[in-house]
């Protein structure tokens, strides 16, 4: 399919002071594309694609700098790095990101496997190899290239690190058993801290350090609740109290050795799917979109969207891994293949089309919302989330370590 161009809602805010954690920037209003028109209502007249080119205009984030000089972040030579190999799906909807910051990737990397391996032994050795391929740094700083400082990126690639040691540990290959649901609580706990009797309490707080789990949730936490405002904290334990909502379906199925009906999965994926982490795109840019607006019925649907489009995504890059995994990994061409009784290959291919049809849901709800709310915090909040969506799909078409193709083109 021909190549879309850069993301129609990526549009690089100006650069601001940078603020302190948990202070709110002032509304700002993102610069358009020279010419570009204003935001209208929306109604009959405005198509889909129309009120995409109202938020998406020409010029992507390739044509502003991103190396921003600030006080806590010392010059640094860039030294010179070869360009990610990316590869992408053929025929999978997506648009094009520029290669992230490379000083910001290198000293990133550091300080999250500083933080990984020293505050909170979130591995054993053994795994140092495939911490290192997750290249969770390239991952953070594609996704959000309008952080304020490298602390701001620390916050999302924490949290990031420390939901895959949970997968890890309680979700994936052999590690599921039956008690997962009360060990996935007791995780949870560590986001969502107990208030219990007081002979009780100390108990609860030494679980804490217990495993790799909950010592990755619970430092992770305490940074990003330091940096957010209380509605942006208790919007994220509630999005991951959805994840591990989805984690307990998929296990509850495994365990029954039960294939949803593809529906079904769809439903299961909204659950389990990559929505913690476009949800504090706010948090990470170093502002907030008010409790009343994120609330909104409509900017849910997009951000359920923005989930559901990039899990789907990457159950389509995942695809080998699991197939050469151990046990039977359920995937959504996986299901479409055993319910509607398509080859691999066709079952593969209309999974590619339903991801298409998700992003282009995401990009027209998106518009209709920022054309029906014209209000810069939400254009703004709108813009990072599509911005993250993109990163994401960068990070696995780029990610060779995790991720090959099968050969059905």
């Amino acid at each position: 399919m021909p190549d879309p161009g850069p993301s129609p809602l990526q549009s690089v805010l100006p650069s601001r002071p940078v603020l302190p954690f948990g202070t709110a920037a002032p509304p700002v209003e993102p610069p358009g594309p020279a010419g570009a028109p204003p935001v209208e209502p929306s109604g009959p007249a405005h198509s889909a694609a129309a009120l995409r080119r109202i938020l998406r205009g020409p010029s992507g984030l390739g044509t502003v700098s991103l190396h921003w000089a600030r006080p806590e972040e010392p010059p640094a030579a860039a030294q010179p790095v070869t360009p990610a190999a990316i590869r992408p799906i053929p025929g999978l909807y997506h648009h094009p990101v520029p290669e992230p910051d490379p000083v910001r990737v290198e000293e990133l990397s550091r300080r999250i496997k500083s933080w990984a391996v020293d505050e909170v032994q979130a591995f054993p050795p053994e795994w140092e190899d495939q911490f290192d391929g997750f290249s969770v740094s390239r991952y953070m700083v594609a996704c959000h290239p309008d952080a304020p400082t490298l602390d701001h990126l620390m916050l999302a690639a924490r949290l990031m690190v420390a939901e895959n040691v949970v997968d890890d540990a309680y979700c994936e290959d052999g590690a599921t058993t039956p008690d997962v649901g009360g060990r996935l609580l007791l995780a949870h706990t560590a986001l969502d801290p107990v208030h219990t009797a007081k002979e009780y309490q100390p108990a609860w707080e030494e679980s804490l350090h217990s495993d790799a789990a909950r010592r990755s949730y619970r430092s992770a936490m305490e940074y990003f609740t330091a940096a957010a405002t209380p509605a942006q904290a208790d919007r994220f334990r509630h999005d991951m109290a959805r994840l591990h909502l989805g984690y307990l379906a998929e296990a509850a199925w495994d365990e029954t050795e039960y294939v949803p009906e593809v529906w079904e999965y769809l439903a299961m994926r909204q659950f389990n799917n990559f929505r913690p982490c476009p949800t504090i795109t706010d948090t990470v840019g170093g502002y907030e979109l008010p409790a009343d607006l994120q609330a909104l019925p409509a900017m849910q649907r997009v951000i359920a969207l923005a989930g559901n489009a990039t899990t789907i995504s990457n159950d389509l890059y995942s695809y080998m891994k699991e197939l050469r995994s151990p046990g039977r990994h359920l995937n959504l061409p996986v299901v479409i293949a055993e319910k509607e009784g398509l080859s691999d290959k066709e079952a593969y291919l209309k999974a590619v089309e339903v991801h298409n049809d998700l992003m282009h849901e995401f990009e027209a709800a998106a518009a209709e919302l920022a054309a029906a709310w014209p209000d810069p915090r939400v254009a703004r909040f709108l813009k990072g989330v599509a911005v993250w969506v993109d990163g994401n799909h960068y990070w696995h078409a780029s990610n060779t370590y995790r991720y090959t193709l099968p050969d059905f083109w």
